[in-house]
């Protein structure tokens, strides 16, 4: 397995010139700016340069390359197996489908043959992404790791795109299968933020809308806390997301604001919300994030090949927000626990899809998640 990096940067083009280690190029994964939807040349050039590989990518709220993060740029990492198979599959979706769509995906990509690894990205505003995962899990064996992430639009939440067919497509869902007896695909998943204020119950929700927490209304709530922050919403809410958790479960789910509705002061976030739960808001420090993605890397350590040559880092926009300048030092200490010499490339999202530990997927926010891809 080879792995070749490049990177597109607006008024300057490409870098290096496209091209690959020798062989054929099977998977290319690219992530861009959401601004990249007017411009499609790269990804045209991309489709000429690899005519027969499989591509994946999705917006963004910030390009990762190596230990490098990037605005306005298409970063690349193009995959040359030695065995391993890959196809590609989409669909439309919307907050209303997202669990038909995930089950279409998976059926169609378990019928290929035998599943061992699934990468899914997805439109990241009109999207359950709870449904999602459950879609996929209800075909998908769990010992079959599912992994990805949902698309970006900065801190704007206005307009996200997956590639189909090479081109920026809104509101849909892709997913890539991997096949064969050698792949490896490792997984790591880990936040780093500290819950504060009162517990509050979920009185009022429906799918990922929240109503109410304990009788009272749920966008007014937040607004009490955020104070002046609250004119920045839906954004400004991502510093401070909700975990949730059911009555007698330890396992706690991280959700982040995607929109808010003054008219019926409610919030949508980018999961379900299930009425009955738990809830409390969280935040974070540069520490407890910069250890969160140690702790992500040490766990898809624990799980990955050796001969692992690829990782997919994705990391929500709100660790962005939170670590500013030294947002780039996450992404220096997953490369510090990853094997030396591993190409990194991904991005800043609005959710994550990984198992915890071990298992189903299931989708997260506020986390960095980890996909290392090599071949035994």
């Amino acid at each position: 397995m080879l792995v070749r990096t490049h990177i597109y940067e607006k008024h300057e083009g490409w870098k290096e010139p496209l091209s690959s280690n020798g062989g054929p190029v099977q998977l290319v994964v690219c992530f861009g700016s959401p601004e990249t939807v007017d411009d499609i040349a790269p990804f045209q050039e991309l489709t000429e340069a690899f005519p027969d590989a499989v591509i994946t990518g999705c917006s963004t709220a910030g390009e990762i390359l190596g230990r490098e993060l990037h605005d306005d740029s298409v970063v690349v990492a193009a995959v040359e197996f030695d065995s391993t198979e890959t196809r590609f599959s989409s669909a439309p979706v919307s907050a209303d489908t997202s669990y038909a769509t995930g089950a279409s995906l998976a059926r169609e990509l378990t019928g290929f043959g035998l599943l061992r690894g699934m990468f899914v990205l997805s439109d990241g505003l009109d999207i359950n992404g709870s449904e999602l995962t459950r879609g996929i899990n209800s075909v998908v064996s769990e010992d079959v790791p599912v992994t990805g992430g949902l698309a970006a639009d900065g801190d704007r939440f206005n307009r996200t795109w997956v590639l189909v067919d090479g081109r920026p497509t809104e509101a849909h869902t892709t997913a890539v299968g991997f096949y064969g007896d050698s792949i490896r695909i490792g997984h790591g998943s880990k936040g780093g933020w500290t819950m504060f204020g009162p517990e509050r119950v979920v009185t009022k929700s429906k799918g990922n809308i929240l109503y109410e927490l304990d009788g009272q209304p749920a966008l007014g709530l937040y607004k009490e806390y955020l104070g002046e922050l609250a004119a920045g919403l839906p954004a400004s809410g991502l510093l401070f997301p909700l975990a949730l958790r059911s009555d007698g479960d330890d396992k706690e789910l991280v959700r982040t604001i995607l929109a808010v509705d003054e008219r019926t002061e409610s919030l949508v976030f980018a999961g379900e919300i299930p009425t009955g739960h738990r809830a409390k808001l969280m935040q974070a420090s540069y520490e407890r994030l910069l250890d969160g993605a140690e702790g992500a890397a040490e766990f898809a350590l624990e799980r990955t090949s050796p001969n692992a040559k690829l990782s997919i880092a994705i990391s929500c926009v709100g660790r962005r927000l939170v670590m500013g300048e030294r947002a780039e030092d996450e992404l220096e200490a997953t490369l510090h626990v990853l094997p030396r010499g591993i190409c990194q490339i991904g991005f800043y999202s609005y959710g994550e899809i990984s198992p915890f530990l071990e298992g189903s997927c299931d989708l997260h926010n506020q986390t960095m998640t980890l996909t290392t891809i090599g071949e035994d």
